[in-house]
């Protein structure tokens, strides 16, 4: 298999970690040598109660009963579709009232751009450097690193970006603006959390100026920050808020949420102002349903912040710097690269599931699922500690 791997299907990197997968359930994943591997990633936080809960494993069944597409995004009227928009507005506040689905979050944004272009009449995006709202052409012209966007210019004309956190840059925010894009806590720059209300400064900024605030909760969506999105830990409500990932528990979807007045425009002059085959697709949307009503109604958010301290309190080691984030949305930052890529393979041999983050290269992911246990979060960073103990030792003998 792992040939036909190689050989078939298109990589995206010179060197994937390339297991063998078997199966999956709550926190772990198994080989095809049926060892388990403890996930303190959780798919790049798309699996938001683990792997095959069974609620949203029955979600998904009862739905393959009664039916999988029917027609293309926003014509019928199908009930998975309905309640998932429907339980979104519940749990956000008023303004954020209608919901169009798409396939994944980078879609998402697409469709938040183009929105606040028709809304506004402007051209100019102001997004963050470092950030990282996707990888199609759109959500890549947002993206704040030029490494991983030089080789695919031209892209989208008249994005303009500014250094997350830093209040001096908000004079770039005018009334040519369009709207501004920023990640509620920065992902691939390494989990970095607004300080000093820095989201209230761009909030009143936007308003000053007639400009759109997209916020993208793509990743601190869905209850990780210990909230149900992020922006609630930070009084700031965004005019189009874009959710992805974990909303899914698993499956492909994506979601941009703003008022009706706002989505409205999207149906007329043009028609079909976005539109997409497969988005709110039954058996996806029935899934993220499931995984909704199970984040609002249990007590996992509020338990994610104790799983945070638990975390916080075992994981103290000297190649730890620090751990940022908030919820189970944390990077542990090492002091090299080399480093984390040794403590992310070394991990994996000892049966723990570690990854990178995008753009900061010393950061360690630890996304776990909001499912994990206390007993599982210790044992996972026992593991970590005994790598980052091995290689200290032998970094300590190769200079000795």
């Amino acid at each position: 298999m792992a040939i036909d791997f190689f050989k078939y299907q298109a990589q995206t990197s010179p060197h994937p970690l390339a297991m063998k997968v078997s199966h999956a359930k709550g926190s772990y994943i198994y080989d095809t040598d049926n060892k388990a591997y403890l996930d303190f990633v959780a798919g790049v936080s798309a699996c938001t109660l683990g792997h095959c809960h069974p609620k949203i494993v029955t979600a998904i069944k009862e739905q393959l009963d009664q039916y999988l597409h029917v027609m293309v995004y926003g014509e019928y009227i199908q009930e998975p579709a309905v309640e998932l928009a429907k339980l979104m507005a519940k749990n956000l506040p008023n303004s954020l009232e209608k919901t169009y689905l798409t396939n994944s979050g980078t879609e998402a944004i697409e469709g938040a751009l183009k929105l606040a272009k028709r809304a506004t009449g402007r051209s100019q995006i102001i997004s963050a450097k470092n950030a990282y709202h996707g990888n199609t052409m759109g959500s890549m012209s947002v993206m704040g690193y030029e490494e991983r966007k030089r080789a695919f210019r031209p892209l989208i004309p008249d994005v303009e970006f500014i250094e997350f956190n830093n209040e001096d840059n908000l004079n770039k925010i005018t009334k040519k603006t369009a709207c501004v894009i920023l990640e509620t806590i920065q992902g691939g720059a390494g989990f970095i959390e607004p300080k000093n209300h820095y989201l209230e400064k761009v909030r009143e900024k936007c308003d000053k100026v007639g400009a759109l605030l997209i916020l993208d909760e793509i990743q601190p969506g869905m209850g990780r920050t210990g909230k149900l999105f992020g922006f609630e830990h930070y009084n700031c409500v965004p005019d189009i808020l874009v959710t992805g990932k974990g909303l899914g528990g698993g499956m492909p979807i994506g979601a941009f949420t703003a008022s009706s007045k706002l989505m409205d425009l999207l149906q007329d002059h043009p028609k079909l102002g976005h539109i997409t085959t497969f988005g709110g697709h039954p058996v996806i949307a029935a899934a993220a349903l499931a995984t909704l009503k199970e984040v609002t109604k249990s007590d996992l958010m509020a338990r994610t912040l104790v799983k945070e301290q638990l975390i916080r309190e075992h994981l103290v080691h000297p190649l730890i710097l620090q751990i940022r984030g908030k919820g189970l949305m944390l990077a542990a930052i090492t002091p090299s690269a080399e480093i984390a890529n040794q403590l992310i393979l070394g991990c994996q041999e000892e049966g723990l599931i570690l990854f990178w983050l995008l753009f900061e290269p010393k950061a360690i992911r630890i996304t776990p699922p909001l499912t994990i246990s206390n007993e599982e979060i210790l044992k996972g960073c026992q593991i970590i500690l005994a790598v980052l103990d091995k290689i200290q030792n032998n970094h300590t003998q190769t200079t000795s």
